[in-house]
């Protein structure tokens, strides 16, 4: 008996839309569970490269980074080294297991075979909440003295603080240099210092470098002198990371 008042051809149609729109939200969900767009991504260290400095440049935390890749408490990477710049894949121990079993001759026992009860899965712990900063405002100072050249944005990810050439440029925070180099394009000679294990902060378009990688720094001690941004104009670019991701440092420096 068909619907009154719906004719077979308009069902029809009404099926194939339906089922075109329950394939483009499946495509939807499957994008959407990609890494930070990065899935199937690589990076090949290079000389000079520390894997802090490798998470900064692509905006992961450093410790989800050496997870990813197996990389130990140490963090220590080599040149050459293929690292994943997305979570990897794989089956379990348990798929692998039963992979095996499935393919072994059968018994000889005349006995019949039971079917073993389908493995229930595993339960899904929920999603913990994002980590407070654990460094709050009162906790930094002003890396360098002058005015704001530019605020903090998305596209910033920090801000450009004026000044002369030579200035110099104080660490805001205690901590130890895991960064002191050139190799992240955009930023010219450039420190990171660790301050905890979900905080970093940046330094970039130094003239000289007075740190090296693996020194223990106090708030205050000086990192750098000030150099020429990419305009020519002397400034700092600062940044502040937590667990990876930028935050804007006025909401942490004091004010005034």
């Amino acid at each position: 008996m068909g619907v009154p008042g719906i004719d077979r051809n308009r069902l029809a149609v009404l099926a194939l839309g339906l089922t075109l729109l329950l394939a483009g939200c499946a495509s939807a969900v499957r994008w959407e569970n990609t890494a930070d767009g990065l899935q199937g991504r690589t990076y090949t260290v290079r000389q000079g490269d520390t894997l802090y400095s490798i998470a900064f440049r692509h905006q992961l935390d450093y410790r989800t980074l050496a997870r990813w890749n197996g990389i130990g408490n140490s963090y220590l990477i080599k040149p050459g080294q293929t690292l994943k710049l997305y979570p990897g894949g794989g089956g379990s121990q348990e798929t692998t297991r039963t992979a095996s079993r499935s393919s072994s001759p059968p018994s000889r026992s005349s006995a019949p075979a039971r079917t073993p009860p389908p493995a229930r899965p595993a339960p899904q712990r929920p999603a913990s909440p994002p980590a407070r900063p654990t460094m709050a405002k009162g906790q930094w100072i002003w890396p360098a003295r002058g005015d704001i050249l530019q605020s903090y944005s998305e596209r910033s990810k920090g801000i450009n603080i004026g000044g002369q050439v030579g200035d110099s440029i104080r660490a805001s925070a205690e901590g130890t240099v895991v960064y002191a180099g050139s190799a992240l394009k955009g930023y010219g000679l450039l420190v990171i210092v660790k301050h905890s294990e979900a905080e970093l902060s940046a330094y970039g378009h130094n003239r000289k470098l007075l740190v090296k990688e693996g020194q223990r720094v106090k708030q205050g001690e000086v990192l750098a002198e000030m150099g020429l941004g990419p305009s020519r104009q002397p400034l700092l670019h600062f940044e502040i990371r937590h667990n990876g991701q930028p935050v804007n440092p006025l909401g942490l420096l004091p004010s005034g």
